[in-house]
């Protein structure tokens, strides 16, 4: 791997882990183009390429970690406060901190049972060029309708089981090439009467364990020592700068769309999705010589359902 390459991998991983447009589709063109530009990246199913997978989501969890410091230290506090006050029979409704955290354990383990059921029965007939232009229309109609929604919640004290299981629905749809995690998981809970802020930090809240189980799951083929006797085509360095560039531009691209929600602009992003949707159209692409969906390079959000 070039370090052109690692920085291109490592900045698609950063943005589009967040960008409300749909991370696979993305990752399938780039991957078709720097094959048809000879590109000798060893396959995506190759340790040395899951390893990388893993560590520039490591970087993406930095992002996380950095752009909701202060909401992520509040809810970790808020948590662990709350724990000594359950003990003592409060009710959990009173108890918001941890009820957000297990309303977004609910939400991760309903999208694991329902990836299950995609995976067995299969997404190869949607990685047609159709198929994808028609999953990023659908992308792109749900982020124009996000900054016309009226939310009408006062705060996380009205969180239910139900949004659990809505957003856990939502963030399993996604698993379709063409759908986007952030921006379907955000809709659905605009579309529950979240006010935006909070939609976000939910959103973004449950990525966080969705991604630790992709990394799980990914890093379980690593203890083989065997998978690694073949000769490894990629150097520290590229696996150092991966998990920088992907951590940078992550934190960029987080507080962008925060931004962008906030002030109900997201309409901007459904005006890239339509744009790229018909590119789709136009030009074709050969989908069927791509890997397999559980095989797609960095789209751990979505991959770690495929591989349960």
């Amino acid at each position: 791997m070039s370090l052109w390459e690692s920085v291109l991998l490592g900045a698609i991983q950063g943005l589009f882990m967040f960008i409300p447009v749909s991370s696979s589709s993305h990752l399938v063109l780039v991957q078709q183009w720097l094959a048809a530009e000879g590109s000798p990246l060893p396959a995506p199913d190759t340790p040395e390429m899951i390893l990388y997978n893993l560590v520039v989501h490591l970087g993406t969890m930095v992002s996380v970690v950095v752009v909701m410091w202060r909401p992520l230290t509040r809810l970790v506090n808020g948590i662990w406060r709350e724990l000594g006050l359950w003990r003592r029979r409060r009710t959990l409704r009173h108890l918001i901190h941890l009820r957000l955290a297990l309303l977004g354990l609910l939400t991760t383990a309903i999208t694991g049972v329902l990836g299950l059921f995609i995976r067995a029965y299969g997404t190869d007939v949607f990685v047609t060029p159709w198929a994808v232009a028609l999953m990023l229309l659908i992308t792109g109609a749900v982020l124009w309708w996000t900054d016309s929604v009226k939310t009408t919640w006062r705060g996380a004290t009205q969180m239910t089981v139900l949004v659990g299981v809505v957003i856990g629905v939502a963030q399993a749809a996604a698993l379709f090439p063409g759908l986007s995690r952030s921006g379907l998981t955000i809709a659905a809970a605009l579309a529950l009467g979240m006010h935006r802020p909070l939609a976000a930090k939910f959103s973004f809240f449950v990525a966080i364990p969705t991604i630790v189980a992709a990394t799980g799951v990914q890093s379980l083929s690593l203890l083989d020592p065997a998978s690694f006797e073949s000769e490894l085509f990629l150097g520290w360095q590229d696996y150092l700068l991966g998990f920088v560039v992907a951590a940078v531009v992550g934190a960029g691209a987080l507080w962008l769309v925060l931004r962008l929600l906030y002030r109900g602009h997201f309409r901007v992003f459904a005006v890239y999705v339509v744009g790229l949707a018909l590119f789709v159209l136009i030009t074709q692409p050969d989908f069927s010589d791509a890997p397999p969906v559980d095989q797609l390079p960095l789209d751990q959000d979505q991959l770690a359902l495929h591989q349960r």
